[in-house]
């Protein structure tokens, strides 16, 4: 019989297609919510295998202590030998958009030119350094947390005064280049146990960052580049496994230890291709997903049907 697999989890909107396919798969499971809890630092954690589906997010849905919490539970079930899928080292950058970008350049993959800054001050004072249209994002982001799109540091100051200003739960503010797309898309690569599973189109004619996962809504507090319209904004991509991009994206993966991972990039007008997000806690969209002829959690089911406890 297989290890049971523990999925500790969230957000219980993103469970039904993982349940399905570990049912499909007939192993045996049981979930466990991480937004409370007690960890008994001595003590042996239950055998099997671990699914980390954390979200960076948390905070949104009541659930602020929950990503501090995750931290300590993956350091407390890896010093206990326990395989967890997506563990402590990847979930440091699922939860930092910095050492996301910091991943990126060790790989070589091209990023957009990234700043940080704590303090309105700080914030203006780096608005300053960009030459054209930049924009804002939470470096503990997800689901479009904070991003909104700027012309100029003087129209930033304008939002930074306002009451809708939000600097996300850390208090810490990227600011990003914009890459103006090519065309109307964004592409997002599905990476699962070092393969390539598919990847998609977002169509960014209305916004620039959007969230694929059927039972993800993206917040309306970001308009300029976060419309949530609900339309049908995912197509299949003709990316193609043997790209150049994806085999360092796997490479990517393979280093820094993602099980899984939905990464994102964004191709300018000169025909350069930007990448700027990996999504440890991925989800698939079902539709775009049948197009492929790949059910994702599926996938996900059958990778840990492989995995030694």
């Amino acid at each position: 019989m297989h290890p049971t697999v523990h999925v500790l989890y969230e957000n219980p909107d993103w469970l039904p297609p993982l349940v399905e396919g570990l049912e499909a798969e007939g192993l045996p499971y049981q979930l466990h919510e991480v937004w409370r809890g007690t960890i008994d630092l001595p003590s042996e954690p239950e055998p099997g295998i671990y699914v980390n589906r954390m979200s960076p997010s948390s905070h949104t849905r009541g659930h602020r202590e929950s990503v501090d919490f995750t931290v300590e539970l993956l350091a407390w079930l890896e010093h206990h030998g326990r395989r967890v899928v997506n563990g402590s080292r990847p979930f440091s950058l699922e939860i930092s958009k910095v050492r996301q970008d910091l991943a990126l350049r060790r790989h070589g993959i091209l990023s957009p030119r990234t700043l940080m800054a704590v303090g309105n001050e700080e914030l203006m004072r780096a608005a300053d350094t960009f030459d054209g249209p930049f924009i804002t994002k939470h470096n503990q982001g997800g689901k479009g947390l904070g991003i909104r799109l700027f012309s100029s540091s003087e129209q930033l100051e304008d939002y930074v005064n306002s009451e809708e200003f939000d600097a996300g739960p850390r208090g810490q503010v990227l600011l990003q280049q914009y890459i103006k797309p090519r065309e109307p898309f964004i592409t997002r690569v599905e990476i699962l146990g070092g393969r390539f599973l598919y990847a998609l189109r977002s169509d960014t004619s209305e916004g620039f960052e959007l969230c694929p996962a059927d039972a993800c809504q993206l917040p309306a507090a970001a308009p300029d580049v976060c419309p949530a319209d609900g339309a049908a904004k995912f197509s299949l991509s003709p990316l193609e496994a043997d790209d150049p991009l994806v085999a360092r994206y796997i490479r990517l993966c393979d280093g820094e230890g993602f099980d899984l991972a939905g990464i994102e990039f964004v191709e300018s007008e000169d025909g350069e291709r930007y990448t700027y997000d990996i999504n440890g806690t991925t989800n698939y969209n079902s539709a775009v997903g049948a197009q492929a002829g790949v059910d994702g959690m599926r996938e996900l089911a059958r990778y840990l049907t492989q995995l030694k406890p």
